[in-house]
């Protein structure tokens, strides 16, 4: 039997997507953790990648969406910015308000998949 899993919503830019669910998830993570590296690992991630997202993030926008600290006594780290708690949430709004609106449609979407896969 087949499940749908919903929606998944990309916010796209002129070069591609400034936003979406993974982007979203890593700045919550950074949020939570005040480490880029730590957000990588919670989410299976390399480092490398996780600090290319967050230069991405910071440079889709007219704001920082994460600010970074190098070294020193306390080891640096990471911070999500009020602008950037503030798109996060806009944007998991926009994710809710965009999955509610199809819910129907995602329902009878899924009976026909069911439907399709049984036949076989």
């Amino acid at each position: 039997m087949a499940r749908y899993r919903g929606l998944t919503l990309r916010v796209l830019g002129k070069r591609g997507a400034v936003m979406g669910p993974g982007k979203a998830e890593l700045v919550e993570h950074i949020g939570q953790t005040g480490s880029i590296s730590a957000a990588a690992r919670a989410m299976r991630m390399s480092y490398r990648r996780a600090w290319q997202l967050v230069e991405s993030l910071n440079g889709s926008f007219g704001a920082p969406v994460v600010s970074t600290a190098t070294g020193g006594k306390r080891g640096g780290g990471a911070r999500v910015t009020p602008f950037g708690e503030r798109l996060v949430r806009r944007f998991r709004s926009m994710e809710k308000k965009a999955s509610q609106a199809i819910a129907a449609d995602l329902r009878r979407f899924a009976a026909r998949l069911r439907a399709r896969e049984t036949k076989r």
